[in-house]
């Protein structure tokens, strides 16, 4: 028999393995070509959360991040865009407000109440002035009051004299000229509160030396706002009364000189 005739069983057996399977469970190994790299199957991912993309966003447009997504400054923050400006109105209630805790607290001049209104946000000088004009109208604010009563504060409870009245009145804002009134009003007698506040000062300043001990109090009565003829002339009197003299034969020393600034 020719192998022509043969060929026929030959390629029936092939086929036949190859219907079964692959006999003896044999795999064909993948082809890997000599030259150039095999090509990757496709990579499978897992599927990402779905995230929302806000309707306003225009096609072709980046999605914004959820903390920059427009009209809100967080997550779960309120809409921005949903709050309306404050109007006028509302503006000068809240400055209003703002000023009354200001005065449950202490009294004001008219230019500590404007410093005080300025600190607050979006108050301009128009509400400023109207705010001011309002309070002075019902009594909340007066400066001539408000000098008088710190003037006679100064004079009765810490027994100053008319030049640390005048710097308390221009350090709390009060005009010259409301100030110059009140100073006016003010009991002419300096010198008897200069004396009252050296005598009780007279015996914890007083020492063996009594140039020493002038100097010392007549410093103190000049820092309390009393001149300088004033000053010297109670220490000199309240050391005597209290029995500080300068001991007999004792010549002043060079520093012993009580010196001021004249007198205004």
């Amino acid at each position: 028999m020719t192998d022509d005739a043969r060929r026929p069983g030959r390629d029936s057996a092939h086929a036949e393995r190859d219907a079964g399977g692959r006999a003896a469970g044999d795999e064909l190994a993948p082809v890997i070509p000599l030259f150039g790299s095999r090509t990757p199957a496709p990579a499978t991912f897992a599927a990402k959360p779905f995230a929302r993309t806000p309707a306003a966003v225009r096609p072709g447009e980046p999605a914004p991040e959820p903390d920059q997504a427009p009209g809100w400054s967080h997550p779960g923050a309120v809409f921005e865009g949903s709050a309306e400006p404050e109007s006028p109105d509302e503006i000068r209630d809240r400055s209003e407000a703002v000023l009354l805790r200001k005065l449950r607290g202490r009294s004001l001049s008219l230019a500590e109440a404007r410093t005080t209104l300025r600190a607050v946000e979006g108050v301009d000088d128009v509400v400023i002035e109207e705010v001011v004009t309002k309070f002075v109208d019902l009594g909340y604010l007066d400066d001539e009051a408000f000098a008088e009563q710190l003037a006679m504060s100064a004079v009765e409870r810490r027994g100053q004299g008319r030049r640390a009245v005048v710097q308390t009145l221009r350090k709390r804002g009060i005009p010259r000229d409301v100030a110059d009134a009140a100073i006016a009003e003010l009991p002419d007698d300096d010198a008897e509160r200069a004396l009252e506040f050296a005598r009780s000062k007279a015996r914890s300043v007083g020492g063996k030396d009594y140039d020493a001990s002038l100097r010392r109090l007549a410093g103190q009565l000049a820092r309390r706002g009393y001149s300088s003829s004033v000053s010297l002339e109670a220490a000199r009197q309240a050391l005597a009364e209290a029995g500080v003299r300068r001991a007999p034969f004792s010549r002043p020393s060079a520093s012993s000189g009580v010196r001021f600034t004249p007198d205004d």
